[in-house]
């Protein structure tokens, strides 16, 4: 039996913060196949103790530098 990760797309508006609610900039693959969602506080808050049971963990963090002040089509 093999396991394979499908490729997750880009975090959107959409996407929320399991913890507080806050839009998530980071998303978190474990083991068990399950995914966890943060945004960018919480994820590096965790970071630490989530790489010892991620399996992969997409951050995209950086986009607060940069993000439109408009939002895109498909986010709205």
């Amino acid at each position: 039996m093999t396991t394979t990760l499908a490729p997750s797309g880009a975090l959107t508006a959409q996407d929320r913060c399991d913890r507080c609610g806050a839009q998530a900039y980071v998303r978190v693959v474990l083991a068990s196949g399950g995914e966890l969602l943060f945004c960018a506080h919480h994820g590096r808050k965790y970071d630490e103790g989530l790489r010892k049971v991620a399996v992969d963990i997409q951050d995209e963090s950086d986009r607060l530098d940069t993000t439109p002040g408009t939002a895109a089509p498909e986010e709205r």
